[in-house]
Parts: C-alpha cells; sequence; structure tokens
C-alpha cells in the first residue's frame, strides 16, 4: 500500500505558537511544503496566508501534491460568513481542498439552524468552485452522543441540500489537533471516535487528524475505513519511525 497517497502532511502552528520568529515559521512551511513534494504526500495542510506560497511552490516543480488550508481554526466559532470570506480568499489563492472547524459549540448549545446553515453554505461554495471540504468537528469536545449527531448532521445536510453526488468530496474530520482537554486525554483521533464517525458519516468520507504519529496507527485507521489521515509526522510514519510531535 503507498500509504503516503493517505496523507495530509500538516504544519498550523502560528510563529507564537511555535516560538520562532515569523520569518523562521515562514522557513518551517517552506520545508512541510518542500517536503511533500519530494516524498509525494496526498497533500500539504497549511494555514490560509501560505495558501499561496504553497501553490506557487508545487506548480514550480510540477508536483501531484494538493494544497489544503484550515478556515475558522482552530475554534470554529467565527461567523458562517467570516468563514466564507476566508474561504474565498484561500479558493483564489489556489487551494485545493478547504478544511473548515464546525461551529461545535453552537451545536452542543442546541443551535442546529446555525451548524445546518454553514454547513450548507461552506459545502456549497466549495463544491461550486471544484474543491474538497472538510468539516472538523473536534471531537475530543463532544461526547460519544455528540460526536454521532453532529456527523450525522453533517451527513444529512450534504446529502438532503447537495446530492448524493456531493458525498466523495464533503468529508467529516475529526479533530484540529489544538483544543485542550480539561483532563489531558488525547485530543485527535482515537479508534473510539472516529469508529462512531464512520458508523454515522457514510456515505461521506471520513478523515482522522491528530496523534497519529506511526505506520501502524495509521494502517490501522486505513483499515478501519478512514480516507485521509493529518498528520505532521508524515514523514516519520512512511518512514516506519515512532515521531513525538504533538498533532
Amino acid at each position: 500500500m503507498d500509504i503516503r497517497r493517505y496523507l495530509d502532511s500538516t504544519y498550523l502552528k502560528t510563529a507564537e505558537q511555535a516560538g520562532i520568529s515569523t520569518e523562521e515559521n515562514k522557513e518551517k512551511v517552506k520545508q512541510t511544503i518542500q517536503e511533500a513534494i519530494d516524498e509525494g504526500f496526498y497533500l500539504v495542510m497549511i494555514r490560509p496566508e501560505y495558501v499561496k506560497m504553497a501553490r506557487e511552490m508545487i506548480d514550480q516543480a510540477g508536483a501531484d501534491v494538493k494544497v489544503g488550508t484550515v478556515i475558522g481554526f482552530p475554534e470554529g466559532t467565527y461567523s458562517w460568513e467570516e468563514k466564507l470570506a476566508e474561504a474565498r480568499k484561500a479558493i483564489a489563492d489556489g487551494v485545493d481542498e478547504l478544511d473548515f472547524v464546525v461551529n461545535y459549540e453552537a451545536y452542543k448549545k442546541g443551535d442546529l439552524d446555525l451548524v445546518k446553515k454553514e454547513v450548507f453554505e461552506g459545502s456549497l461554495l466549495g463544491l461550486k468552485n471544484n474543491k474538497v471540504v472538510k468539516w472538523i468537528i473536534e471531537a475530543a469536545a463532544l461526547t460519544d452522543e455528540q460526536i454521532a449527531g453532529l456527523t450525522s448532521l453533517i451527513r444529512n445536510v450534504v446529502l438532503q441540500t447537495l446530492g448524493p453526488s456531493a458525498a466523495d468530496k464533503v468529508f467529516v474530520k475529526s479533530s484540529t489537533g489544538f483544543y485542550k482537554t480539561p483532563d489531558g486525554s488525547p485530543n485527535g483521533a482515537t479508534e473510539h471516535n472516529i469508529r462512531i464517525m464512520l458508523e454515522n458519516a457514510g456515505p461521506l468520507p471520513v478523515k482522522a487528524a491528530g496523534g497519529i504519529r506511526n505506520y501502524e496507527d495509521a494502517l490501522k485507521m486505513i483499515e478501519m475505513g478512514v480516507k485521509r489521515i493529518g498528520t505532521s509526522s508524515a514523514k516519520k510514519i512512511v518512514e516506519g519511525k515512532q515521531a513525538d510531535g504533538e498533532y
């Protein structure tokens, strides 16, 4: 199996989060993009301000690597209008895939109309522009029932408003990798959470993100039915090494 074609190689830290200068952080983004080109990963996932740079580097290299970015990241509490504006800018800059953070706090409060609205509008914008869309539900912030419910809501909105033909272009994604769990429990993709998502997402595909740091864990997720894996440890995974990264 060519596991590279499942991997979204990811670097989403700000300079402040990384404890380095803005220029040093930009250099880390460049290194991540170049590594994705050299290794043939499916996609490189970077923050919106770096989309244009990634597009230029990949096009100049003539590489078959997609450019992905995050929208409403990492809290998901931006208004849907703000998320759409951010997505439109990324589309103009040459992005291929848009990973929206769904407003999971609104979902937890019972504001289902707001969540349905942003899922519809964001998915529609992406599909109209021939982009793949993913909805990050932040599974670590949800109960099992909420994971199932929010995953089902996304699936139903896509199927009922955009039709079955949209199903393979809109993913449900587990995590941002930036959520801090109160008790220090895993904040990324766990087998338990992914299984609930897989049971409730179909026919929409699932992306497992966060905490997958070796080949065995990645392979296990793929065997479970996951179609994409988000990781900051892509190179170590394909080399069969254990990564100690946070995402």
